[in-house]
């Protein structure tokens, strides 16, 4: 029997990260920077990138989806995003920073992500 372990939970987190970050972040090495620096143009490159993101999406979220059902993964969303606004409210996050907003969204998304392919429910015998 295989257990969720810190590094197992680690690595999801990472690939989550890798492939929220990767996505988008505040830096220009991100493909949503890349794809308007090129105007948006269909580019053989972009396309390869964007697809091969594409699948890491999919790969993420239909595990998350799997053991969090779609009202779980909103709920989840909610709760990171009101306790977000509640310390944007007692002035503890730096709400006038968007590259801080943005990383702690890109980090709220991966562990949200990471939890959801940690917990997911083992297949039923048949």
């Amino acid at each position: 029997m295989r257990g969720l372990t810190p590094r197992r939970l680690a690595l999801r987190f990472a690939l989550a990260l890798l492939v929220a970050g990767a996505t988008y972040n505040p830096t220009r090495y991100c493909y949503y920077a890349w794809a308007s620096r090129t105007g948006w143009q269909w580019q053989p490159l972009l396309v390869f990138a964007g697809v091969v993101l594409l699948i890491g999406w999919v790969v993420c979220l239909r595990a998350a989806l799997r053991s969090f059902g779609g009202l779980g993964l909103l709920l989840a969303n909610a709760l990171l995003a009101s306790f977000f606004w509640v310390l944007a409210d007692r002035g503890w996050l730096p709400i006038d920073s968007v590259t801080a907003i943005s990383w702690l969204g890109l980090v709220m998304v991966a562990g949200i992500l990471a939890v959801g392919m940690s917990w997911s429910p083992r297949p039923r015998p048949r």
